[in-house]
């Protein structure tokens, strides 16, 4: 996709990224309370990039400062290579939203809410109409189209939520909370909605409470906790900063199993299972220096299993949802 001036990034291949939303030091108190106190965000074109957080934790006003619907206090921000506070309409032309609450006008049809979401666009009437027809196709509502959208379930409302907000062809769509409410079938629905939208070269900004979800979608994840970013990495990224990785290996051999257990002290014996538990962050590097040593002591394992903390054990870890009282349900 083109550029349109945007800030880059280097890439693993050291080849410049184009960067579609960027902050430095964006702040927002409400009263004595600071809701987002200088956070910084780089985030590359044609991605998924999930910011997690408890409730409260200031992810949904993140996104009104981003797509223009409130100010920053404080900070610089660009998105779609514009400044925030200088060109607002060049950023709100340049970006699509879907909030956590659907735009769907219930008491219209399917097609209705996407011809007024065209006009809005200013799209001639010939072009709405053909956006129109293409979008309502993609996202299977061409037989629902003309029925009023009151009559949808969870899942198509919020498949035509975000058809509307395609309309202009937007660069970048954030997405707050998109699948709050949808039943697990709609949420896979909706997962490969957003991995289409991607393969096309937008770029997603994401926030959710569904752990599961920014593991499954985003390329980088960011978590927001008392205004601050704590953590800011891939899904394994963040997974290797929590303590409790370990890799399993099993043997059939009691004397290979004896071999290796007595020349590692470290590691979590299971005599009845013949099975050491050795910790390890899951790195290509700690498995590779695992397979060398058993090679050096001319042993094999039967099964090598590696387990690695969740984003579950992230959250809670670097998050105020970690104190008592509260648990993981909480967050779903």
């Amino acid at each position: 996709m083109p550029s349109f001036g945007m800030p880059t990034s280097s890439q693993g291949d050291g080849h410049p990224s184009p960067v579609a939303v960027s902050a430095v030091g964006l702040r927002k108190s409400y009263g004595d309370k600071a809701v987002l106190d200088g956070i910084d965000l780089a985030i590359p074109a044609g991605t998924v990039f999930a910011l997690l957080g408890p409730n409260g934790a200031g992810k949904t006003t993140a996104v009104k400062i981003l797509s223009t619907l409130i100010a920053a206090d404080g900070g610089h921000a660009q998105v779609a290579g514009h400044d925030l506070a200088a060109e607002p309409q060049a950023v709100r032309a340049a970006i699509g939203v879907t909030g956590q609450f659907s735009a769907v006008d219930g008491l219209i049809t399917g097609e209705e809410n996407m011809l007024l979401m065209a006009d809005l666009r200013h799209l001639s009437r010939r072009k709405g109409r053909q956006v129109t027809a293409e979008l309502l196709e993609r996202f299977d509502l061409t037989e629902a189209a003309k029925k009023p959208a009151s009559t949808y379930s969870g899942g198509m409302k919020r498949r035509l939520d975000i058809a509307m907000t395609l309309v202009g062809s937007p660069q970048i769509i954030f997405l707050d909370e998109p699948t709050t409410g949808l039943d697990p079938r709609a949420r896979h629905n909706m997962w490969q909605i957003i991995r289409e939208l991607v393969n096309g070269g937008v770029t997603v900004f994401l926030t959710t409470q569904y752990l599961e979800e920014a593991d499954e979608l985003a390329d980088r994840i960011a978590l927001l906790n008392g205004g601050r970013i704590a953590a800011e990495g891939s899904a394994d990224e963040l997974k290797r900063l929590i303590p409790g990785g370990h890799v399993r290996l099993r043997f059939s051999d009691p004397a290979a199993y004896r071999c290796a257990a007595s020349a590692v002290r470290e590691a979590g014996r299971h005599d009845e299972s013949l099975s050491l538990q050795i910790p390890s962050d899951g790195s290509q590097r700690e498995l590779r220096s695992i397979l060398d040593w058993m090679d050096s002591l001319g042993i094999e394992a039967d099964e090598l299993t590696v387990h690695t903390p969740d984003l579950d054990d992230v959250f809670f870890t670097l998050t105020d949802s970690g104190t008592p009282g509260r648990t993981k349900e909480d967050v779903r």
